[in-house]
């Protein structure tokens, strides 16, 4: 290897580390991201949120909501309140639980480089976009759960909102059986996260799933996959190379549908045979749809996720001539063909797929030049924590499929079930954490790199215009965006930790017993004595 290979990758990494610390945002309260001198939102300790529906994941009502020290205290129709209350009126508009995104991936190492997007970018970015907890995934420490909790915890301590955290796991011996149960018992993480892809560096086999989906059924934690055959890609990637198919088409031609179908229902078989639930991360096809529907038909606990991306676009850019706006679709599993994403929206309107996440991996364009003569060098991902809340409303409520209270339990409430921290998380209830949006159905919003508060130079959802328009989030009491500003600081969100033994566990015993009891077995024999 020469040494402009070694340069240029190092110039271009550092080009990314400077524009990056430079960039400022419209509608940020700072000259850039890290500035102190932001502030915080409403200093008072009290709110009243007047004249609005209310809305939570079964019910809604017109109703006042009042929030006293980050707790919502009263939900109620007509609250009377002192002088020193800040009122915020909401009339005609809809009072719901800031969006809680189950998949992100703020300051990730991955592919020779870092995500753009730290834990206070993405987290202002989340803010601004009415999402007001995310969980994102750490990644172990040359395989130590240990060091890789420790590396996050290290990150997120410039957080501005709440979050929590997935576990993967890469490995498997002795030391890492015993961190998981450190990770439960002691750290309040209640997932772990098995990639079937990314052969060579994050992949497992079967062997590892099969221990592992043995341990978190004994932790009653949520077995997570990212179903892709891993081995597969690796051969489909090497026949495009073969091909002089070196351009970010390559990407969804290397793993298509049938590979993320067939790890799909070799995922949920497995788990089936460990009798453990499990949650199927990012479901971009229809092939990967219809095995979890097919499961959950026989009656296995089985969770889908898609992602915005994978719900709203097609991959038709993927084949656009200008490398830069191609390689922006980036990510895996790909960016589906038209169809996919009409599929995947009905299977979420019916209950198949039962709450929306990001996959939110942000690569700037200088970033994603590292594969533009080779696909396989492009960094995997795409943006999303700041658009979700207003793609999945005009998708999904601004087109009829979905129900206002059904966009609480996709965007919020059933991430809280499922990660156990209902109803502290996803409700609007007297007692739940003052995590709240008011939107306006009759507003609107279009979506731009030049206006979105994530680092990247470039956005996926460039030019869409939707229905529906997040004007107040308040996060922890606090109010952070209103008035298209938005308000925080580093340092000011807190880790929420999640506790095992979701009710996706209900009747796993009882399955169990019912399996041994229907063995018959063993058989006692006798031998021929003759």
């Amino acid at each position: 290897m020469t040494l402009i290979h070694f340069i240029f990758p190092l110039f271009f990494l550092l080009l990314q580390i400077s524009t990056s610390k430079s960039h400022s945002i419209p509608g940020f309260c700072g000259v850039g991201y890290g500035d102190s001198e932001c502030g915080i939102g409403s200093s008072s300790s009290k709110l009243l949120i007047k004249g609005g529906t209310v809305v939570n994941a079964h019910h809604q009502e017109i109703a006042d909501v009042y929030v006293e020290d980050g707790i919502i205290v009263s939900v109620q129709p007509n609250i009377m309140v002192g002088d020193d209350v800040t009122v915020l009126d909401a009339t005609g508009k809809y009072i719901m639980p800031g969006g809680i995104d189950p998949h992100t991936h703020l300051a990730m190492e991955f592919m020779g480089t870092e995500t753009i997007d730290d834990f206070f970018s993405g987290q202002a970015a989340a803010l601004a976009g009415g999402t007001t907890m995310h969980i994102d995934f750490v990644i172990p420490v040359n395989g130590s759960l240990t060091a890789g909790y420790e590396s996050y915890t290290q990150k997120a301590k410039k957080s501005c909102m709440d979050y929590g955290f997935h576990m993967a796991v890469t490995k498997w011996d002795e030391v890492v059986a015993r961190d998981m149960e450190i990770m439960v018992k002691d750290k309040g993480i209640n997932s772990f996260k098995f990639f079937l892809a990314y052969k060579g560096s994050l992949m497992i086999n079967d062997e590892l799933l099969l221990e592992a989906f043995k341990k978190c059924k004994s932790l009653g934690a949520l077995a997570m996959v990212h179903a892709e055959n891993g081995d597969a890609v690796a051969e489909g990637q090497k026949r495009m190379i073969e091909l002089g198919i070196t351009g970010p088409e390559g990407h969804p031609l290397s793993r298509p549908p049938v590979l993320e179908g067939e790890a799909t229902a070799r995922a949920i078989r497995l788990a089936g045979f460990i009798n453990t639930p499990l949650y199927i991360v990012h479901v971009m096809s229809i092939d990967a749809m219809e095995e979890i529907a097919k499961a959950q038909k026989l009656g296995q606990k089985v969770i889908g996720e898609p992602v915005t991306s994978g719900l709203v676009l097609d991959d038709s850019k993927l084949w656009d001539p200008d490398f830069t706006t191609a390689a922006k679709y980036v990510m895996s599993p790909p960016i589906r063909k038209l169809g996919h994403g009409k599929a995947l929206q009905a299977a979420l309107s019916t209950g198949v797929l039962q709450l929306v996440g990001t996959d939110h991996c942000t690569f700037n364009s200088t970033q994603k030049a590292f594969g533009i003569d080779d696909f396989r060098k492009i960094p995997n991902g795409v943006n999303g924590i700041e658009e979700r809340m207003h793609v999945v409303w005009d998708l999904m409520v601004e087109s009829g499929q979905i129900s206002v209270t059904d966009y609480v339990r996709i965007t919020s409430a059933e991430c809280a079930r499922i990660f156990n921290i209902y109803p502290r998380k996803g409700a609007i209830l007297a007692g739940s954490d003052a995590d709240i949006i008011i939107l306006n159905p009759n507003s609107s919003v279009e979506i731009s790199a030049k206006s979105h508060h994530s680092r990247t130079d470039t956005n996926v959802y460039e030019g869409l215009k939707m229905k529906g328009k997040v004007e107040v989030t308040i996060a922890g009491g606090r109010v952070v965006w209103e008035n298209d500003e938005l308000k925080v600081i580093p340092g000011s969100g807190r880790y929420i930790k999640m506790s095992p033994f979701n009710y996706l566990f209900s009747g796993i015993s009882k399955a169990d017993a019912a399996y041994l009891s229907s063995l018959k077995a063993p058989v006692r024999r006798f031998r021929d004595q003759s």
